[in-house]
């Protein structure tokens, strides 16, 4: 069989990870996974690999064969693996876990490369466009900032004391990052390039954008919207100039863990615990397709187009 051009896959708590035809909603692949739950899918910029951030472990699938092993395991973390991503051309793999830790992967040698110490368990992890930063938020409510070059934390920002960063985002041009936590508020801050190179946050914005917590943020690729996936069982979509509400996405019937754009920014795939994920046109505000299958909450989504 021909490998779709659109990678869609989804994980949930029935152990499974599933991979789909974006257009039909038919599911074509399961991976049976059953030493854990997945906590967050990412795929590989060359669209070769699918990384499952497991509890401790991390591992890699292959995307064009229907291999249910998988082609590597990283082993180090000591607890739930909640964020992982990759550097621009593939050539190393970043993670962030409860047990406190951001690590650095070489996707070329073996074990873990660096490691940087957040004490409070770790959240969520996103790389700065320039690829030379790390921007990780944990349960204590603290963003900080690892210099990669300099090889130590840079930054260190507490948005609201004692309140779990439960999600960061950064513009894909990198002159804005939100941070989203517990208490159903959005962080904005403009980026700015410092005098010694390091990145300075200048506060923008505060955004009440749910009453329940938010699971996931996420700035759309054109930076036009920003995307709020939430306990309330809605994603709101709102424009980032002046973070005025644009549409509620509605339809989930049940918390929405994550969300993720398609390259164009014209559509948004969302995971819920009412077992299902689904697409979304951005410019109808309207959902186009249910993807049905998983027996369990549908935790995390991941899509490559």
């Amino acid at each position: 069989m021909s490998q779709p051009s659109v990678i869609l896959a989804t994980a949930s708590y029935d152990h499974t990870i599933r991979f789909w035809e974006a257009e039909s909603g038919r599911c074509y692949r399961t991976i049976q996974y059953p030493d854990s739950h997945v906590n967050r899918l990412e795929i590989t910029p060359d669209k070769r690999h699918l990384a499952a951030a497991c509890n401790p472990h991390i591992r890699l699938f292959d995307v064009p064969t229907s291999s249910p092993q998988p082609v590597a395991t990283y082993d180090s973390h000591t607890n739930n693996v909640m964020a992982v991503g990759f550097q621009c051309d593939g050539k190393w793999m970043y993670s962030g876990s409860e047990d406190g830790t951001v690590k650095i992967w070489d996707l070329r040698a073996p074990g873990c490369q660096r490691e940087y110490e957040s004490v409070a368990a770790v959240n969520t992890v996103v790389l700065h466009p320039n690829q030379t930063e790390l921007i990780s938020g944990d349960q204590n409510g603290n963003i900080r900032v690892w210099d990669l070059r300099a090889n130590s934390c840079s930054c260190e920002l507490v948005p609201e004391v004692d309140t779990a960063v439960r999600s960061l985002t950064v513009m894909w041009d990198g002159t804005m990052v939100v941070a989203a936590n517990n208490r159903g508020t959005c962080y904005v801050w403009r980026l700015l390039r410092g005098k010694q190179t390091m990145t300075e946050f200048e506060p923008l914005h505060k955004l009440q954008a749910h009453n329940g917590h938010i699971l996931k943020c996420l700035l759309s690729p054109a930076n036009k919207y920003l995307a709020t996936a939430s306990s309330d069982k809605t994603v709101k979509i709102w424009n980032v100039d002046g973070f005025k509400l644009e549409r509620v996405l509605t339809g989930h019937q049940r918390w929405v863990w994550d969300c993720v754009f398609s390259v164009d920014g014209e559509f948004l795939v969302t995971a819920s615990s009412d077992m299902t994920a689904r697409l979304w046109s951005m410019p109808a505000g309207k959902e186009v397709k249910v993807y049905q299958g998983h027996h369990k909450a549908t935790v995390c989504c991941a899509l490559h187009d």
